[in-house]
């Protein structure tokens, strides 16, 4: 699949809004991007990279020249796109169980959503707009977002061993290596490719 590269997997998919609708969400988008505690939730799932939404109105498409007609759409249509580690389900299934209300707040003004509880309907929605991915940038492909922080976490730890074992005898050395081990061991993940799975 393109959009699987490493442990990352992105995800875009497009909606029909009615215009009217748009402005709706306008005034939410810009309610959310102002009052930080909406995003808490999204920042706590561990596993998101970036989960994105733009509205492009329907006389905003780009015309690659002048001779090309230009669209006459009844809709605006809302994109959203997102970056994470796992599968999909997983994904789907951990916004539905944690953002749930986030989710119908944004979506709900997009044609024949069928909110984000139960799961199945809503995964048949996002499979009905879903668009593959073909390029995409991802700054370690190979790491999950926890491998990211785990590695922060036993660089702070070697820094702080290296700082107190500076002139160590050998034998006090070899005691603070052992503890230096246990404090960093649940850090010391494997990256490599995310396990095969939709």
């Amino acid at each position: 699949m393109p959009n699987i590269h490493g442990k990352a997997y992105a995800m875009n998919t497009i909606s029909p809004m009615k215009p009217w609708k748009t402005y709706i969400l306008r005034f939410l988008f810009f309610f959310w991007r102002h009052y930080k505690p909406l995003g808490d939730g999204l920042v706590g799932l561990s596993f998101i990279h970036f989960a994105r939404w733009v509205i492009v109105p329907r006389y905003a498409f780009p015309r690659l020249s002048e001779q090309q007609p230009k669209n006459d759409l009844q809709y605006d249509y809302l994109l959203f796109f997102s970056n994470f580690n796992g599968t999909w389900n997983q994904y789907i299934d951990a916004f539905s169980a944690v953002l749930f209300e986030g989710l119908n707040l944004i979506w709900r003004w997009s044609e024949k959503f069928p909110g984000s509880r139960p799961v199945t309907p809503f995964k048949n929605f996002i499979v009905r707009g879903q668009v593959e991915t073909d390029y995409y940038y991802t700054a370690y492909p190979h790491a999950a977002t926890n491998d990211v922080k785990a590695a922060h976490r036993v660089q702070l730890a070697f820094d702080d061993f290296e700082r107190q074992s500076s002139g160590m005898p050998p034998a006090k050395f070899a005691e603070a290596y052992q503890q230096f081990l246990v404090k960093i061991q649940s850090d010391l993940g494997e990256t490599g490719e995310a396990p095969v799975g939709t």
